[in-house]
């Protein structure tokens, strides 16, 4: 079940949206740069700037918190990077899909911190979740998660476009799509962690989701909605 479109419209133009899929694909291009000259140098990038869990547990294990504040940083730069095409174009198109009506409804800069505070949220929910994982977690997925969890609490009747492959087209209700997926990557997370498979290979950071989405539904009730925004007019 792939999202095309939604119904919901908007009254500005989400420019922190733009810019955050703009800023993901020269990370990406930057990225294919370092793999295509030394694969090497690009795991190494990647286990530098993704978060790996276990990296967190042995900064509280030998007692040095001063040392966390370092750790954080990969918790941010993993946002901006991404593992195939597959990977980037998925998460942008959900991005650009849901994305501009939770920033018309926040704001600019409010929704820029929702997003930051949401992609934080799904990193710290995957590390307490995977710990001892030494294999890093990269992606915007946790932060998108956040987005769509503010989504299903504003827009649960907005009808979406959803496609079955190879041919089918529905339009379905916000909550219904979205309750979905969430239920899937809840469902997915557990069964990994009763397998304990995610401590040793890689795959995909279900409970990153699950935190992050948790996150947008909470950070959406507590922040406001920008004043006037219906003033302002769609381009």
């Amino acid at each position: 079940m792939i999202p095309i479109r939604d119904d919901t419209p908007r009254f500005s133009v989400p420019f922190v949206t733009y810019f955050i899929i703009a800023l993901n694909v020269v990370v990406f291009l930057l990225e294919l740069s370092v793999g295509g000259q030394d694969h090497r140098a690009l795991n190494s990038l990647m286990y530098q700037f993704g978060v790996v869990p276990a990296h967190f547990e042995r900064a509280l294990t030998a007692g040095s918190p001063a040392s966390l504040p370092g750790l954080f940083l990969p918790i941010l730069t993993s946002m901006f990077l991404h593992a195939s095409w597959l990977h980037i174009i998925g998460n942008m198109w959900v991005l650009w899909i849901f994305g501009d009506n939770i920033e018309d409804y926040l704001g600019h800069f409010t929704y820029l911190l929702f997003y930051l505070v949401s992609g934080f949220a799904a990193a710290i929910a995957h590390i307490l979740l995977n710990a001892g994982s030494n294999v890093p977690s990269v992606g915007a997925s946790g932060a998108i998660a956040g987005v769509m969890g503010a989504y299903f609490v504003l827009y649960p009747r907005a009808r979406v476009l959803v496609w079955f492959p190879p041919i089918f087209f529905f339009h379905l209700p916000a909550w219904l799509v979205l309750g979905y997926w969430f239920l899937v990557q809840f469902l997915s997370g557990t069964a990994t962690s009763i397998a304990e498979t995610s401590q040793t290979s890689g795959g995909i950071a279900f409970w990153a989701h699950v935190g992050g989405f948790v996150a947008g539904i909470v950070l959406i009730k507590v922040l406001p909605e920008r004043p006037r925004r219906y003033r302002y007019a769609a381009w």
